[in-house]
């Protein structure tokens, strides 16, 4: 079935509070009031996250896509408290915009295409049998297990680590620093949670120098050696391999965790996904639109622009609200729906133009694996009970999610 007839866009309007980011029962179920915002307008000013923000797909999307947007990185102030923080944003791919951003693209690119999904697949696939089937035995011993901790938040950050070859013990620790440092892009973190990323930003940056210096000693086939082969800048490297980590472990931790709640909740189509292993990639891109894992993505005019016919003057901020544009009628044929099989699938959920992600194939490699996994080693899963939720907007995803056995 294909997307619904389109419809011209509404008036713009400006509604005084769109959402209330910290709301727990907004948390708990964002769309509707999604739907309500773009059924108003393809973009709303929000007064308390100071910046507009884009609801529609097509709006969403002018906001990745535009050129006359981009991502222009100011330091966390006051800078003197946040050197490391700085430095590794300062120094990252996606912070940067025209030369800076190409060349280091180029140069990240080149060495992430040197076969390393291709290498690391079986691998891959190895980690999520055994821990899918460590969690199945907890299952059957205990009566339940918790997929966050067994499966969604560890395979990620080992996948990471095994791609940089980060050695004991920074890998034990590259998790920790990962949920951290992330704590700053959700709406007016607490000072005791900007302190605390500063640090877990700092013991980041030493180890990734630490790991730099002996690669050039010891090449291995590591993307970090790989980047130093390509002459990268040492503080670029630190960057990167930050955006790596936060990007890559942060995203699919969440897809894993809302995208098995979200099978869950719609047995059909658990049962169909065991049924047809075929459906493995359409299935992950489903999960990925379905509950998006990262909610917001903010870019800065460079020059006075519009998106949607809404004035964005040089040097203010919009973001795209990309949970919003994954349920759009005017893209999605029944968008509140879960359809394992839906074809076309054009979620924004890896980014679109200039800044599309670098570690899609990566990241939807984790996914399939661990489907693949559930599927057969436990292939009459359900909820053991509700699954609370984390208190974050931004980075959606879920503190818990108990399974059993039917």
């Amino acid at each position: 079935m294909g997307p619904a007839t389109p419809r011209p866009e509404a008036p713009l309007t400006t509604i005084t509070t769109p959402f209330d980011p910290g709301d727990p029962g907004f948390l708990a179920d964002p769309y509707p009031t999604f739907a309500a915002l773009r059924s108003a307008a393809p973009v709303h000013e929000h007064p308390g996250l100071g910046m507009p923000v884009a609801v529609s797909h097509a709006a969403c999307s002018a906001v990745l896509r535009g050129r006359d947007l981009g991502r222009i990185w100011a330091d966390a102030e006051p800078a003197a408290d946040f050197p490391a923080f700085n430095l590794l944003h300062r120094n990252s791919l996606l912070e940067r915009e025209g030369e800076p951003h190409d060349r280091l693209r180029t140069l990240v690119a080149g060495a992430f295409n040197r076969g390393h999904t291709a290498r690391l697949e079986p691998w891959v696939r190895g980690l999520a049998d055994r821990l899918v089937a460590d969690l199945a035995e907890q299952v059957h011993t205990d009566g339940s297990a918790d997929l966050m901790t067994g499966v969604a938040a560890t395979l990620p950050v080992e996948v990471i680590a095994e791609l940089l070859g980060v050695p004991e013990p920074a890998r034990s620790a590259l998790r920790g620093w990962s949920n951290t440092i992330v704590t700053m892009y959700e709406p007016s973190p607490a000072r005791v949670r900007r302190a605390a990323a500063e640090r877990a930003a700092a013991e980041f940056v030493d180890a990734l120098r630490g790991l730099a210096a002996h690669r050039r000693r010891h090449p291995g086939p590591d993307l970090v050696s790989d980047l130093l082969a390509a002459e990268i800048d040492a503080d670029e490297l630190v960057g990167t391999a930050a955006l790596l980590l936060m990007a890559g472990h942060e995203a699919t931790v969440n897809v894993i965790g809302n995208g098995v709640l979200a099978l869950l909740r719609h047995p059909a189509q658990w049962r169909r996904l065991v049924a047809d292993p075929g459906l493995d990639a359409a299935a992950v891109e489903e999960l990925i639109r379905y509950d998006a894992p990262l909610q917001l993505f903010e870019r800065t005019a460079v020059v006075d622009t519009a998106v949607a016919g809404h004035q964005v003057p040089a040097g203010t901020k919009i973001a795209a609200l990309l949970g919003a544009a994954a349920r759009d009628p005017q893209v999605f044929a029944d968008p509140d729906d879960l359809d394992v099989g839906r074809a076309p699938n054009p979620h924004l959920g890896f980014g679109a133009g200039v800044h599309y992600c670098l570690g899609a194939p990566l990241a939807r490699l984790e996914v399939a694996a661990t489907l693949d996994a559930l599927r057969r080693r436990l292939p009459d899963v359900r909820l053991a009970a509700e699954p609370p939720r984390r208190p974050d907007f931004v980075m959606r995803g879920l503190r818990e999610l108990r399974l059993a056995t039917a």
